[in-house]
């Protein structure tokens, strides 16, 4: 934690608060959200058909408008575009308190879903901004930041809601307004590159489009995003089927957060000064490929055994799994994040990120359903290992696409200013010559 700390208070006051902002943004959402489809179904005893269509509005008006808000962050300003977001959130949060009819839920949802479809993008691209040559580093505080706030949301939720889940709803309203006061007053409004004059918002669209590296790589990553996932989806049905129940989903939970929490600043230290950019980025997606392997491995082999030690042997591949895609992720964030600002040419950030994580938000949706198919074919006789023998074909596949790219030269080189393993290599005089 102190390298984190000593990370933190090396960058600036806007760095600073956008890090504040994101961990408050995830606290105020994973407080209410895991609790979000218990409280429909059971205090307003909603159809299972109802609870799904609200929290797949949610979901689509999010990820469906990334490009919208990114787009609008690259035209109006980040500063903008955050403050908006957060506004969003008040009111969709403030009214999913006191509603309880389909349709002003509905309305609720959508609010909470465009809220960060429009201050996502923002807050990255503003970060990378203000990161200048240090990104990769300003990224990798903000995972932590990230983590810290899915780690920290569901147990002030889980406090709040043995009171009323309302109140759970009202605080989070209060502490989404209490972070649009702080960032209206402190966060300095920051000038955004402008696009080529007279050209409309669609002409961005197709300039990034267009943009060919920068697309190709938004579709090679979309396997690393399906993996990610399944930290949601199989490896909670998965730890649940082992007898664990919400406990071992909260230790789950609870282990990749605290691994992100204390060790992603040093490690991706470490990676930076060893390895280059694309090739951190295809080793964390191998680790994430074999992340899966402990539980094809161990697929089949039948229930637990009775009492608590044959629970804790069953969970043992699961955590296993989940600390390897933990890894994986550290150590292709940062530089993930970075790639995309290069591949953009420092123009059109926002709108880069954003299109970026609508081609991640439609891959995610795509690989659930079949990774839940998967989950059904795998109760089958001989096929237990089908789910997870998937997902690592797919991570395998993802990794391999990325590095024929970065073979294929399609990956922007890093500067040296930003990669000293290779100033040691002797490149920075073919650095200043090339300039």
């Amino acid at each position: 934690m102190n390298a984190t700390l000593a990370q933190v208070r090396s960058f600036n006051r806007p760095v600073r608060l956008l890090l504040i902002n994101q961990l408050s943004i995830n606290i105020g959402f994973y407080m209410l959200m895991p609790y979000l489809s218990g409280y429909l179904s059971g205090t307003l005893a909603m159809a299972a058909w109802t609870v799904g269509l609200i929290l797949g509005v949610r979901n689509l008006s999010q990820q469906g408008m990334f490009l919208l808000g990114g787009s609008l962050a690259d035209r109006i300003g980040y500063k903008p575009m955050i403050l908006t977001g957060l506004a969003l959130r008040v009111a969709g949060f403030a009214l999913l308190g006191f509603v309880e009819s389909l349709p002003a839920l509905i309305v609720a949802s959508v609010l909470i879903g465009l809220a960060g479809a429009l201050f996502n993008p923002a807050v990255r691209a503003y970060l990378a901004a203000e990161a200048g040559d240090r990104k990769t580093e300003a990224f990798a505080v903000f995972n932590v930041f990230y983590q810290a706030g899915i780690l920290a949301g569901p147990l002030v939720g889980l406090a709040l809601i043995a009171l009323d889940f309302r109140w759970v709803c009202v605080t989070a309203a209060l502490l989404f307004l209490l972070l649009l006061v702080l960032q209206a007053r402190a966060l300095p409004a920051r000038r955004t590159p402008r696009s080529e004059p007279g050209r409309s918002m669609f002409g961005d669209w197709r300039h990034v489009l267009g943009n060919r590296p920068f697309l190709l790589f938004s579709v090679a990553m979309v396997g690393s995003y399906i993996l990610n996932f399944q930290v949601y989806l199989a490896l909670p049905m998965q730890v649940r089927h082992a007898g664990g129940g919400e406990a071992g989903v909260a230790v789950l939970f609870a282990v990749s957060g605290l691994l992100t929490v204390a060790g992603q600043v040093r490690l991706t230290a470490w990676i930076k000064a060893r390895w280059r950019p694309e090739v951190a980025i295809v080793r964390g997606l191998w680790l994430m490929a074999a992340a899966f392997l402990p539980l094809a491995a161990s697929a089949g082999i039948g229930p637990p055994g009775s009492g608590g030690s044959g629970v804790v042997v069953a969970l043992l591949p699961i955590l296993l799994s989940t600390v390897l895609l933990t890894l994986a992720t550290m150590i292709v964030y940062p530089f993930e994040m970075t790639t995309i600002v290069a591949l953009a040419g420092d123009r059109l950030v926002g709108t880069s990120y954003g299109l970026y994580n609508t081609i991640a938000g439609f891959g995610i949706a795509a690989g659930n359903l079949l990774t839940g198919v998967a989950l059904d074919v795998s109760t089958r006789p001989g096929l237990a290992a089908l789910t997870w023998v998937a997902l690592t074909a797919t991570g395998a596949a993802c990794a391999l696409a990325v590095g024929l790219l970065a073979r294929g030269g399609h990956l922007a080189p890093a500067s040296t200013a930003d990669h000293p393993a290779r100033q040691r290599r002797g490149v920075r005089a073919e650095a200043e010559q090339s300039r």
